[in-house]
């Protein structure tokens, strides 16, 4: 691709050389005067805008069809692959209805949670591949039942509670961004925190906060927190891109997000929704 705009960039310059040779020309033969050189120069100008769509459709069209194959195939694929799942799923729900050892139950019940997750990565797999390729489209959605169904996966971890006081809401977004936006909120917020104190989800008049009395950060980590692969504590397992995608996603959104922090005391992470919410209820509710 790199080469192909080089060559393309080279010969849009030879093609403007030439025609102003030719203008050249034209007012040598002609005299200058105000009317050849707006003639000279229409001609001009109306050659280089059909010289140049040329190069463009023939670098665009190119592309523009490899990534409608790509999103083709890949949908493709994904769909195979949750033909297989949903039978998983399927048979997994029969033999645990006639299972009737607790440890058997347990075991088909880890089976479809497995299936779900991993129906959840091709989903989320699809997801990143139409981000590359073109616009996501905007969803709108309960704020509440998004962060009770996030929730309830961290809850099977079984690490820190989780305690969760948000208003009713509707929001209009990228919603598997906004999900993958707050789980990395979350699993950061469990990560650096001891397993016993609780991870607070709280929401009201359009500020949604993450809260955690974990072991925090100074002012020379803040500065850097949302540097792509900074860790301030290496000794915790990661790589570092969280809170940069969780950045970069609030950008796109229009979400203002700000990090308040002290060491050794917690993190409190306060995302402003106001750009993207459509409904607000009137009372507090908790889930």
């Amino acid at each position: 691709m790199k080469k192909e705009i080089l060559l393309s960039s080279l010969g849009y310059l030879l093609s403007i050389v030439l025609l102003l040779s030719f203008l050249y020309w034209f007012l040598r033969n002609e005299g200058f005067n105000e009317e050849t050189f707006l003639i000279g120069s229409g001609f001009v100008l109306l050659l280089s805008a059909g010289w140049g769509y040329i190069i463009a459709s023939g670098l665009i069209a190119p592309r523009r069809k490899r990534e409608a194959y790509l999103l083709h195939v890949t949908k493709d694929i994904i769909h195979e692959l949750n033909l297989p799942l949903s039978t998983i799923r399927a048979n997994t729900k029969m033999l645990a209805k006639k299972a009737e050892d607790e440890r058997a139950r347990k075991r088909l019940e880890r089976i479809e949670g497995a299936a779900v997750r991993l129906n959840r990565l091709y989903d989320e797999l699809l997801y990143a591949i139409c981000k590359e390729i073109h616009t996501i489209d905007k969803e709108r959605f309960s704020l509440p039942s998004l962060i009770e169904e996030r929730i309830e996966i961290f809850r099977e971890q079984q690490r820190n509670p989780i305690v969760v006081d948000v208003t009713p809401c509707e929001v209009v977004a990228d919603r598997i961004g906004f999900e993958q936006m707050f789980d990395n909120l979350v699993a950061n917020a469990m990560k650096y925190s001891p397993k016993d104190t609780p991870v607070h989800i709280w929401y009201q008049n359009g500020i949604l906060k993450v809260i955690d009395r974990g072991v925090g950060m100074d002012e020379t980590e803040l500065i850097r927190v949302f540097e792509r692969y900074y860790q301030g504590d290496e000794s915790k397992k990661g790589e570092g891109i969280g809170l940069a995608l969780v950045k970069t996603y609030c950008d796109s959104e229009g979400i203002v997000i700000q990090i308040s922090s002290k060491k050794g005391e917690g993190t409190e992470v306060i995302l402003d929704l106001h750009a993207i919410i459509v409904q607000t209820g009137p009372k507090a509710e908790s889930v």
